[in-house]
């Protein structure tokens, strides 16, 4: 299958992105307004599959654009993954303009080392990393479970 791979806004289809992240382990039932803005916030890239015209693959960046990045939402729909989609997509952020500067890019996995320990990415320390979760009321609709 052929691909295209666009950080252009106008081809984000985000009713496709917002079903890819509400069915996903790490933002189910996100609310689409929640995933509206942070797609208005981020730096972001679609994959589309040039036969259907459909989104397959979504992954963005958060970042100050001078010295962090934050890769995360990285999802390809199961009927295509194993093509090098997630790996185009995240080769396609690193080489956006406004990130060449970047010095610390960071993510969270629970299931694709592999992918990442082949674009250079390592395990931290734990101890080096603390984090704070806000409450999922503030971004998930009422009916997403656990």
């Amino acid at each position: 299958m052929a691909f295209t791979i666009t950080l252009e806004h106008e081809r984000h289809d985000l009713d496709a992105i917002h079903r890819m992240l509400a069915g996903s382990y790490w933002s189910q039932g996100i609310r689409r307004e929640v995933v509206a803005e942070a797609l208005r916030n981020s730096i972001s890239v679609v994959a589309i599959d040039d036969a259907s015209g459909t989104t397959v693959g979504f992954a963005r960046v958060v970042t100050d654009r001078a010295t962090f990045a934050w890769l995360c939402d990285v999802f390809v729909e199961e009927r295509v993954r194993g093509q090098g989609i997630a790996r185009r997509m995240i080769e396609e952020l690193e080489r956006h303009s406004a990130l060449q500067t970047v010095r610390r890019w960071c993510l969270a996995t629970r299931d694709a080392h592999g992918l990442y320990e082949g674009l250079g990415y390592r395990l931290v320390p734990p101890e080096r990393w603390m984090e704070k979760q806000g409450p999922k009321e503030r971004w998930q609709t009422r009916d997403s479970g656990p």
